[in-house]
């Protein structure tokens, strides 16, 4: 039996765990992960939107919230990020890469490898869980994602609280919540990654479109 943190995990009650979460509230999922691992929880944002944030924030004020700052972001998103950390007094915690990622430019090869995989590893060392703001609706590679499940490369539960939601969904919480919005939607990037790698989409295009476009990129590691 896997642990966390200290905490021995069941492989079969993360499963009926996450069953279970399929029609409860997102915060639900954060409340359960916080309670279960002690506070030892870490969120994993990428600002792109800030609904998880606030979700987490209800259950947690001061819970670790990490911003993987490539070097390549667009302004927008840094701006938007310190926002968000205004707003909500975040305990973030900014992860930058190694030297390493020095020869690994954005839009190469080992480039997410080492600017947002590698960073992400070493925070998440010794959590119990992390959260993350992942949606089924996001790819095609993410649509048989769990609520909670165990993170094997990681050695620690995976809680994906707003997994159900779709784009409409986490656009009427921003605006029932009056959430700041990232400046870039407006101008169609509907799905921000790093600036050199992304473009905005026509309309009726899919969202994740512009991201890696022209290349059979979809996924840039973090969820396997």
């Amino acid at each position: 039996m896997p642990s966390a943190a200290g905490v021995e995990v069941d492989l079969e009650e993360l499963a009926a765990r996450s069953a279970e979460l399929e029609t409860a509230p997102a915060v639900a999922a954060i409340a359960w992960a916080h309670e279960r691992f002690g506070g030892r929880v870490s969120l994993a944002c990428s600002f792109q939107d800030c609904v998880i944030v606030d979700l987490a924030v209800q259950v947690d004020p001061g819970i670790e919230v990490l911003f993987l700052d490539t070097g390549f972001h667009f302004p927008e998103t840094l701006a938007y990020v310190e926002e968000v950390r205004a707003r909500y007094d975040l305990n973030l915690k900014v992860l930058t890469p190694g030297p390493e990622a020095e020869a690994w430019p954005c839009g190469t090869e080992r480039c997410c490898e080492l600017r947002k995989v590698a960073p992400l590893d070493a925070a998440l060392q010794g959590r119990g869980a992390w959260l993350t703001g992942l949606k089924r609706a996001d790819a095609p590679t993410r649509v048989a994602s769990p609520i909670v499940s165990w993170d094997e490369a990681r050695g620690l539960v995976k809680v994906n609280p707003v997994a159900t939601w779709t784009d409409d969904d986490i656009a009427y919480y921003s605006a029932d919540h009056q959430l700041p919005v990232h400046p870039l939607l407006s101008k169609g990037y509907l799905s921000i990654g790093c600036a050199p790698t992304t473009r905005p989409v026509a309309p009726g295009e899919d969202p994740r479109a512009g991201r890696w476009a022209g290349t059979d990129k979809t996924e840039c590691g973090l969820h396997g």
